[in-house]
């Protein structure tokens, strides 16, 4: 998989690594059936809680307290549905990471140490506890006597042993995982519930690859089978969810499970309330909106500028029956832009790279095709310069004479038709993409880099077609999109061995020993602020060669959602993103009855915040 750029991408409260995030702007487009209300529409039959039968006392104290992100109102039951703008082709996180996978496998598989909403400690998880040694080599994880799998039986030393080994193992898909765990020996079990991870080498890093980024699995369910066709039931699981049906190109859901282990904590209070989540698949924008405006679906993140700006208005929105929320907090955030693969001769100079950049009216784009919705992105890490902090990095602006000269620096000369040419070779290559609607904003570039003697064109794949493809680095120029996270790693994103490593998130193929150095360097720093001081002069560094035509950024989240469920005073918490709503919001049946009565009566409805900024 291409898509696993090193990261930490805030999901069910705890730290997901690599997650392809959707494209602001940009759905890809899927070639399947769309959901229908008929797939979903039966009754559901209530999750019953089985009584807990553990010692209050056995419960690690810090789980003993209130979550403070949670509200002590929610209450268990309902459903939501959720819409997801593709159908995964595997839940298995390991083996595809895309956000639906990500949201789903979390649900059903757990690390062993979580982060605490609000402060990012460390909290135990399936470890109640862990000890790390003076040189910050060797971790010991002891585990909690209470956590079971849905089958009954233990979570043990043995199925983290179990765990890592199927990761390493060299004929899984699970390469972009190895590089972290690669960084360690085999652990060693001490006992059913103590094992022990040796680091081979000192890295900041290292305790949250082990500890939060690795979901354990189940080693009596999973031994012995070819864990590579692993993707759709996954019948035993020790998360608060489980799968009940999967219909392809349609829709996937879960259920709470009444039994789950941790059901009693009191830290899990307000937390995991829906008895089902749906997520309702849809091949087109267009068809998923209308379907949400029926009521087919209950809550809509919104990725394109033009459905926030026209479509998400008439009479639902006015009178609040749905509503139309930006919400603004601390999470984390990435960038997207046009990678330019320098393995290939084409865009192996960087003059060419730059020019590219220069052919891209991003201005024009954003004003005029994405209604002035987002930010120019001038940076690989745009959220160290939220906060008013000046980029250094010098904007690219749009200038077709500028990008002239560098070709004809690089080589690139007009021939008698005024196409460009080197060695005797036309100026020409394809754009990899993946929905058709990304089309208007290639087309401006296409119309300038045709006026300076450029042959381009568009190759539009399907997702799997074109992550086949990028996994193999063939491909010219496409689109990608990178979520980013609390605690940054540049490693796989820019280490130069990985440019050659099939299904690492060095598109570009860049090769900068400058960097390597500076990647180095940062592994042995333990502070944040040190750290990301180092990051940033990685940044000035990448960004000055141009892998990337960079585009923009959106500083916010923007929900829509049936005015049906209760929420936290901050609907998506400090640090998250649209996921956090199956995680902490919960079905009001209550406020639905209104919410009916008034559709009845064609009345308007509650008012909401329409902009929610964290304090």
């Amino acid at each position: 998989m291409f898509h696993k750029l090193v990261q930490y991408h805030m999901v069910r409260s705890q730290v997901i690594k690599f997650v392809l995030v959707s494209i602001t702007a940009l759905l890809p487009i899927l070639l399947v059936l769309n959901c229908s209300e008929e797939d979903t529409k039966e009754s559901m039959s209530r999750v019953v809680e089985l009584p807990w039968e553990g010692e209050v006392n056995s419960i690690p104290k810090i789980l003993q307290q209130k979550n403070p992100v949670a509200d002590p109102k929610a209450k268990k039951g309902g459903r939501i549905r959720i819409y997801s703008h593709q159908f995964p082709k595997s839940l298995n996180y390991y083996l595809d990471q895309f956000t639906t996978t990500a949201r789903i496998f979390t649900s059903l598989y757990e690390p062993l140490t979580a982060y605490h909403p609000l402060t990012l400690e460390t909290i135990p998880h399936l470890a109640k506890d862990w000890k790390i040694s003076p040189d910050k080599k060797k971790f010991t994880f002891y585990l909690d006597a209470n956590a079971r799998w849905s089958d009954g039986k233990p979570v043990t030393a043995d199925d983290v042993i179990f765990t890592y080994d199927t990761i390493m193992n060299p004929k899984n898909g699970t390469a972009v995982f190895r590089i972290s765990l690669s960084r360690f020996l085999k652990p060693v079990k001490l006992d059913d519930l103590t094992v022990v991870f040796e680091a081979k080498e000192v890295h900041w890093n290292n305790f949250n690859d082990i500890a939060s980024s690795i979901f354990i699995l189940p080693k009596h369910h999973f031994e012995g089978k070819d864990f590579n066709k692993e993707n759709m039931e996954f019948p035993v699981v020790s998360g608060p969810y489980k799968i009940t049906e999967v219909k392809k190109n349609r829709y996937i859901k879960l259920e709470r499970r009444g039994d789950w282990w941790q059901r009693a904590y009191p830290f899990n209070e307000g937390r995991n309330n829906f008895d089902q989540i749906v997520y309702k698949v849809y091949n087109e924008e267009a068809v998923a909106l209308q379907a949400f405006k029926k009521g087919d679906i209950d809550i809509y993140p919104v990725y394109s500028a033009f459905v926030w700006v026209e479509e998400a208005k008439g009479e639902a929105f006015d009178k609040n029956w749905i509503a139309k929320q930006r919400i603004f907090n601390l999470k984390p955030i990435g960038f997207q832009g046009w990678a330019m693969n320098s393995r290939r001769p084409i865009f192996s100079d960087k003059r060419v790279r730059e020019a590219m950049n220069l052919l891209v009216n991003r201005k024009l784009m954003i004003d005029k095709l994405a209604y002035g919705e987002y930010d120019p992105t001038n940076s690989y890490y745009p959220d160290f310069y939220l906060g008013g902090e000046k980029n250094p990095n010098q904007p690219t602006e749009f200038d077709i004479q500028k990008a002239r000269k560098l070709l004809a620096e690089a080589g690139w000369k007009p021939n008698a038709e005024g196409i460009l040419e080197k060695d005797g070779k036309p100026f020409q290559f394809s754009i990899l993409d993946r929905d058709k609607k990304t089309e208007k904003y290639f087309t401006v570039f296409l119309e300038n880099a045709k006026e300076v003697g450029i042959r381009a064109s568009i190759d539009t794949l399907d997702l799997a077609a074109w992550s086949e493809r990028v996994d193999k680095y063939d491909f010219d120029m496409t689109w990608a999109a990178w979520g980013s996270g609390i605690f940054k790693d540049p490693e796989s994103q820019w280490l130069s061995k990985y440019a050659d490593e099939e299904g690492q998130p060095n598109l570009p193929g860049l090769k900068i020993p400058e960097v390597d150095k500076l990647i180095e360097k940062q592994k042995t720093e333990f502070s944040v602020a040190k750290r990301n001081e180092i990051l940033k002069q990685i940044d000035r560094i990448v960004y000055k060669e141009y892998p990337y035509v960079l585009l923009w950024h959106l500083p916010s989240t923007r929900l829509l959602y049936w005015q049906k469920y209760g929420m936290p005073s901050l609907p998506l918490g400090k640090y998250g993103d649209e996921s956090f709503s199956s995680d902490y919001w919960w079905y009001d049946e209550e406020k639905d009855q209104k919410l009916t009565e008034v559709l009845s009566k064609k009345e308007k409805f509650i008012d909401y915040e329409a902009i929610v900024r964290w304090k």
